[in-house]
């Protein structure tokens, strides 16, 4: 059940599925049966980061394609829809299957928060085989996969859904299985049902994704017809000397009436209505002003294409300021966050600065902002200068405040996949790695759960309340062999901020 695209965190889900379903066909345990729970979990939470980024497509779409060039996009956003009402038609399907199955395993228990009845292998092959419900659930996702198909057109070369039903391949020469009673058949626990319900889902949603962007994307080819023009005239310059000489340059000017440019002034989009966009500016300081941008237009091939503006002056009489993050336009808690801060025709000795919530030092133009946890989710930096002998409110600038981003886990140097037996006996502890971030953030490792797996063997589970081995895990680990499984969960660590947090699970097959 691979799709397009998958992450490393989802191929990992899948292989320890695999796994966990090997392990139950020998021998049902509590390990084994909390294990499916956990993989449940861990699937329904990644359906639900995937869904977020389906409500995000639609939006951005509906904010821009759907609102500047309705014509044209109104019938690809009507495909997109239809694929979302496929989805969720089959979604509710499975979710209805479960709801049956919790129904005869006797509900939840609060304790564990899985199915009472999890180990009972009787109620799955009942409701899904004997009573048919595999058949039709398998019938429902081949015509759903047919439907999203059809709704993606002719253009669907090496695209390759996570969504399918497809016998497992023949493991021996005289077993083979069918899909149906590889995921519910006889000596399926239930809680395993339900885990591979779960998994349904998320190819279902990863496929929905995958289709949505695919459609709404085909926007960005759209064709421009070029049927408004109008005669227009720009000076180089507003504002002259006498003596001096008044140019403008006289030109026609074409735009689409169904579909408007991305019109950015500096880098800030404009409203544009009917083609043309408004800029405009509070006066702030004295003396000359100069502006420029660039139109964006998408052309025919999908190929962004950008047009930039004749540099545009104009003259003012007040004072204006200019806030600037160094490394983005963000503050992050729990560290310093250096900003510059300048202001046209006033000395940097001159110019004070102050935070609405957390703190700022510094002088003569270099700035460093501390935010703490308990900041509002924006701050205004309001800077003000000396201009005639008196303190004048240059301007204001409003920033985000955000946490730090989640590490990811490290051990032996890699997050997942194989490890040789010799590497993986020389490691005695785990790490938070933060890739890719501009500033210095050390996260601390509070605890982790170890779990090992050798070949026919149950799971040995062990806990450590810091980055380290515990001797029993340093043991444990001396003793395993190529085909055995490592599996690190419950990690959380805390940052700089302060806020303790819950990484992703790692896995690791031992060679």
């Amino acid at each position: 059940m691979a799709g397009l695209k998958e992450t490393p965190r989802q191929k990992m889900m899948g292989i320890l599925y695999l796994v966990l379903l090997g392990l139950a066909a020998t021998t049902v345990t509590d390990h084994v049966l909390d294990a499916f729970r956990n993989l449940t979990v861990s699937l329904e939470t990644s359906t639900k980061n995937v869904q977020s980024t389906v409500n995000n497509t639609f939006a951005a779409f509906e904010a821009t394609n759907l609102k500047n060039d309705p014509v044209r996009a109104k019938p690809i956003y009507e495909r997109a829809q239809q694929v979302k009402q496929y989805c969720a038609d089959l979604d509710k399907n499975i979710e209805d299957i479960k709801a049956q199955m919790i129904k005869e395993g006797s509900g939840i228990e609060e304790a564990t928060g899985d199915v009472k009845d999890r180990a009972s292998t009787d109620i799955s092959p009942r409701i899904m085989i004997k009573h048919g419900g595999a058949a039709e659930l398998k019938k429902h996702i081949e015509d759903t996969r047919s439907k999203i198909l059809s709704a993606l057109g002719a253009d669907t070369a090496g695209l390759k859904l996570a969504l399918n039903a497809q016998d497992p391949p023949q493991r021996k020469a005289a077993v083979k299985t069918t899909w149906e009673e590889d995921n519910f058949g006889e000596g399926i626990p239930l809680t395993a049902a339900i885990t591979a319900l779960t998994k349904i889902q998320a190819d279902l949603k990863n496929t929905e994704s995958d289709a949505v962007k695919k459609i709404l994307g085909e926007a960005s080819a759209t064709q421009i017809v070029l049927d408004r023009f109008e005669a227009v005239a720009v000076a180089p310059s507003s504002y002259i000397l006498v003596g001096q000489e008044y140019k403008a340059n006289v030109f026609l000017t074409a735009s689409s009436s169904t579909s408007n440019p991305e019109i950015l002034v500096g880098g800030q989009k404009l409203n544009v209505t009917d083609g043309k966009g408004l800029y405009t500016a509070v006066a702030t300081s004295e003396g000359e002003k100069k502006w420029g941008g660039v139109i964006k237009v998408t052309q025919s091939n999908g190929v962004v294409k950008d047009y930039q503006l004749p540099e545009q002056t104009y003259m003012v009489a007040r004072p204006s300021a200019v806030v600037s993050p160094d490394k983005m336009n963000v503050y992050y808690i729990g560290v310093p966050n250096p900003v510059s801060v300048s202001a046209p025709g006033i000395s940097k000795d001159k110019i004070h600065v102050k935070i609405s919530s957390g703190t700022i030092t510094g002088s003569n133009g270099a700035y460093v902002v501390n935010v703490t946890a308990a900041s509002v989710p924006k701050v205004t930096v309001t800077v003000s200068g000396e201009v005639g002998g008196k303190e004048v409110t240059l301007g204001t600038s409003e920033f985000r405040v955000k946490h730090i981003p989640p590490p990811h886990v490290v051990f032996g140097g890699k997050s997942g996949g194989k490890m040789g037996t010799g590497a993986m006996k020389a490691q005695n502890r785990i790490f938070a790695k933060l890739d890719d971030f501009d500033f210095q953030a050390e996260f601390s490792i509070q605890h982790f759960t170890l779990y090992i797996t050798k070949p026919r063997g149950e799971p040995q589970v062990f806990e450590s309340s810091n980055n380290a081995f515990t001797p029993a895990m340093t043991a444990a680990m001396n003793g395993i062999v190529s085909g055995s499984h490592v599996f690190i969960d419950n990690v959380f660590a805390t940052g700089p901020d302060g806020m303790k947090r819950q990484l992703d699970p790692i896995a690791f097959a031992v060679q």
